[in-house]
């Protein structure tokens, strides 16, 4: 069974361990969000594409929720005495995946090959490839003008109202080398409780990977990022609010309705009635346990889903 995940970080990662715990590795494609991408001091920076990493290789801070377990901030502190902008934090181990991923991207390598040499050096199984290795840039409209999406979500703390968001060079960028193939091969293909309009939408707006997933034989089935009318991490919700959507999981299928056969959505929750598969669960993943059973929740409803594809 291989099985394909559209991810962003944090939410999207929780996930993704989970189904490495109840199959194998092996069998598991996550295509990484890049719109989150940036260059930074000179660095070469893939958010994103280092939480998936840093989660499944077991290196993760689980307890700040983003970069490496144990890390040690010499090089932060060194660069504030010398005035330099401190306010994207890299940590002196986190600094070694940036500096290795920037040098081989200015050789000439692309973003699919280094991520690929990250995997093999920390014994990964799972397949992580990047949505793109073109460049893709998530940037919000907002009440204090344009930013990019690390200035909206890092240096301003999502606190500025969106009005719209855009992504940069999705229109011309094709799928990293596998995407599609993952894609078409896929026995079911999950979407991620990531946040669907800043990690999920930028992979559904690369043209080809939107259209492979519309022409997909294997069912789409997405993971509700919504518990009690709020999202469990991130500005998911406050987005909604600013976008003028209702936060219920009504609004996330409406959003997915055209490209997903059914939703998991928190147990107890309002869940949508206009024909999609729906699956209750508990779907907050604060424990390995959790993991594990949002994943088996999740591939039970792709097989469902699966059947009622075949039955048509």
């Amino acid at each position: 069974m291989t099985v394909v995940v559209l991810t962003g970080g944090v939410g999207g990662a929780k996930l993704v361990l989970g189904l490495a715990n109840v199959m194998p590795p092996e069998e598991i494609v996550a295509i990484v969000n890049t719109g989150d991408d940036f260059e930074h001091l000179g660095l070469s920076i893939s958010p994103d594409i280092d939480t998936l990493l840093y989660t499944l290789s077991g290196k993760a801070n689980t307890v700040q929720g983003w970069g490496r377990a144990g890390e040690s901030w010499g090089f932060m502190a060194a660069l504030r005495e010398l005035g330099g902008e401190d306010w994207f934090q890299l940590g002196d181990g986190d600094l070694a995946l940036h500096v290795l991923r920037s040098m081989r991207l200015r050789a000439g390598d692309s973003l699919s090959v280094v991520t690929r040499a990250f995997a093999q050096a920390w014994s990964i199984g799972v397949t992580v490839l990047p949505m793109s290795d073109d460049p893709v840039r998530t940037r919000l409209d907002t009440a204090i003008g344009p930013l990019d999406f690390q200035q909206y979500f890092v240096r301003e703390r999502c606190v500025p109202a969106v009005n719209a968001i855009r992504f940069d060079g999705a229109d011309g960028a094709s799928p990293a080398p596998g995407v599609i193939e993952a894609i078409a091969g896929a026995d079911a293909i999950l979407i991620a409780p990531s946040n669907p309009f800043l990690s999920i939408d930028p992979i559904l707006a690369v043209p080809a990977i939107r259209a492979a997933l519309l022409r997909a034989s294997g069912p789409v089935v997405a993971v509700s990022p919504i518990v009690g009318g709020a999202a469990v991490k991130g500005p998911t919700a406050k987005l909604m609010t600013e976008l003028g959507l209702a936060i219920d999981n009504h609004a996330i299928a409406r959003h997915y309705r055209a490209v997903i056969d059914g939703l998991v959505v928190h147990a107890g929750d309002p869940a949508p009635a206009d024909g999609l598969l729906i699956l209750e669960t508990d779907t907050m993943m604060t424990t390995l346990e959790d993991r594990i059973r949002v994943a088996r929740a999740t591939l039970a409803l792709a097989e469902s889903a699966g059947r009622r594809r075949s039955a048509v």
